[in-house]
């Protein structure tokens, strides 16, 4: 065979071996891809949870917060009720 009849199988090859290095190359870039979607997933699949977790730990610091607010207002005003029968006992022993 001569040059001139080797050329066509030399580039019949080459086309070939382009064609194979292309899927290859398709076939990382996907697995790559798919490969860096997984773990997106599960570092948002985590930072969900995370925020689940700081939700409710919230409500729940809410709920005891708005319970200690109460019963200050509670006591707050127990204490003005005590105070204000002492000043009314105290103005009717002087009018006695």
């Amino acid at each position: 065979m001569t040059d001139q009849e080797k050329q066509p199988l030399k580039e019949a090859k080459q086309l070939e071996r382009s064609a194979l290095q292309e899927a290859e190359r398709l076939a990382k870039e996907q697995a790559r891809k798919k490969a860096y979607l997984t773990r997106e997933q599960a570092i948002e699949k985590a930072s969900k949870a995370k925020e689940t977790k700081r939700s409710e730990k919230r409500a729940t610091e809410d709920t005891e917060q708005s319970a200690r607010d109460r019963a200050r207002r509670e006591a707050l005003f127990a204490r003005e009720q005590m105070i204000a029968k002492a000043q009314e006992a105290r103005k009717l022993k002087e009018k006695e």
